[in-house]
């Protein structure tokens, strides 16, 4: 009897034992869920290995600053000053003069340059440039105070002057200057332009923050694209501040690519749609531009961080299986389960007949068609599948199941980077880029690439 009573309180030990470790093994924070393919995985792991991250002997601070030149201007230590430059330079004929500010520190560090309006009709880029030059941010004691500057921030609000002016996302000639760099001295109008801001303002900097909207016919949540397999890309695409970062290569002839190929840490951020303000998406701009400066050390405080991080290497497209007129029940951000009807197609000349277009797993919109008018095929919603981390998102939406951007209500919270959960989203960019599905609904084009006359970034 004894010895039996002696089994009971051994095999309830044991029980209490592996019931102890399963909780613990429950509160375990996973940091990188492994979805991403093996090969992309081991790819961005080595690059970041490699990277020397080690002080560069002009970023010395006890050395002294020198002042900074640009097209043959001089902006003093702890100056802030604007300097019009030519997109053109002729002698006869538009020249298309555009303000380029530069905010030259007190100390040594990097060159950052901050791009808006390389498509005329995007204005987040304009926008949250404005923000940034503006007295709350430059005056004495604020953040992008010149005395309190270490490095150079170059600030250019619109680069597609013309385009902005016209409302068109195209430069006069009808060339979208986002796939002419870095251009040719004796080439088209556009890469004439390209040549000249690529080698005069591009090239020399360290860092480059371009900032877009989606392209007309659709509009895009907040997000980051950058190469994660590019370490000084990574470092700021995470520093931005934000949830969603979509790993991708960029498109041959954009400014992203140019600057990749040179040495230069870059990232595109997309936010709203052409011809439209959104001030949600100019907030997280700003928000995020900031960020990237504290990381970087070029400005004092502590950059924010999110809860988490999607890092999306792929995605899913909704399309109208049939043609008619489009009704989107959901917006960019939302969240939506399976199942969920996003969008229905009607046809006015046929009363009472509609198609829905369903949400074939839990998953978050990224990006929604504006456009009303479909046919059969055409993309009407950029969908991120969230399959098991749908609850994780879902922690972070609103009442209306929009998904809440950090950065985009008030000042985000400060947390370390190591609190910061990463999750990878397997897949791969249909047609070779994120925007080429778009792109191709729209104007028919078979170059895949991010962009094209409806095309993105």
């Amino acid at each position: 009897m004894a010895d039996r009573e002696e089994e009971e309180k051994a095999a309830a030990a044991a029980k209490n034992k592996k019931s102890s470790k399963k909780k613990k093994s429950v509160k375990k924070t996973v940091r990188v869920a492994h979805e991403m393919s093996a090969d992309r995985r081991k790819e961005i792991k080595k690059a970041l290995k490699e990277h020397d991250a080690g002080r560069r002997d002009e970023w010395d601070r006890s050395s002294g600053q020198k002042s900074h030149s640009i097209i043959r201007k001089r902006v003093k230590p702890g100056q802030m000053r604007t300097i019009m430059i030519d997109l053109l330079e002729v002698d006869m004929g538009e020249s298309w003069p555009i303000p380029v500010t530069v905010i030259h520190g007190r100390r040594p560090g990097p060159v950052v340059t901050i791009t808006g309006g390389i498509h005329g009709d995007e204005l987040t880029g304009p926008s949250a440039c404005t923000h940034l030059l503006s007295n709350a941010m430059t005056d004495p004691g604020r953040p992008l105070d010149a005395e309190h500057v270490a490095g150079t921030i170059r600030l250019i609000p619109i680069i597609n002057l013309p385009g902005y002016r016209n409302k068109s996302r195209y430069f006069p000639d009808g060339r979208d200057l986002n796939r002419e760099f870095p251009g040719r001295a004796k080439g088209s109008t556009t890469s004439r332009v390209a040549h000249r801001l690529w080698n005069e303002i591009i090239k020399n900097t360290d860092y480059l923050i371009d900032l877009h909207s989606a392209a007309k016919g659709r509009s895009n949540m907040p997000q980051v694209r950058a190469d994660l397999a590019d370490p000084p890309s990574n470092i700021i695409a995470k520093a931005f501040g934000i949830e969603v970062i979509l790993d991708s290569k960029p498109p041959k002839g954009s400014l992203r690519r140019s600057a990749a190929d040179s040495g230069i840490g870059v990232m595109t951020y997309e936010g709203g749609g052409a011809d439209n303000l959104d001030h949600e998406s100019v907030q997280v701009a700003v928000h995020g531009v900031l960020n990237i400066l504290r990381t970087l050390h070029v400005i004092p405080g502590n950059p924010s961080r999110p809860r988490f991080r999607l890092l999306a290497s792929g995605s899913t497209w909704l399309r109208a299986a049939e043609g008619g007129l489009l009704d989107m029940y959901v917006g960019p951000s939302s969240v939506v389960d399976s199942g969920e009807v996003v969008a229905t197609v009607s046809d006015p000349s046929r009363p009472g007949l509609t198609v829905d277009v369903i949400a074939p797993g839990d998953g978050l919109m990224i990006c929604t068609a504006t456009n009303p008018h479909v046919t059969a095929g055409t993309p009407v919603g950029h969908f991120l599948p969230l399959e098991k981390h749908s609850e994780l998102v879902k922690s972070q939406i609103d009442d209306n199941n929009m998904f809440v951007v950090s950065g985009s209500t008030d000042e985000p919270v400060w947390r370390e980077e190591v609190e910061v959960d990463e999750i990878s989203l397997e897949g791969e960019w249909s047609g070779g880029s994120v925007d080429a599905e778009w792109q191709r609904a729209f104007v028919g084009d078979a170059e895949s690439g991010e962009a094209s006359p409806l095309g993105k970034n």
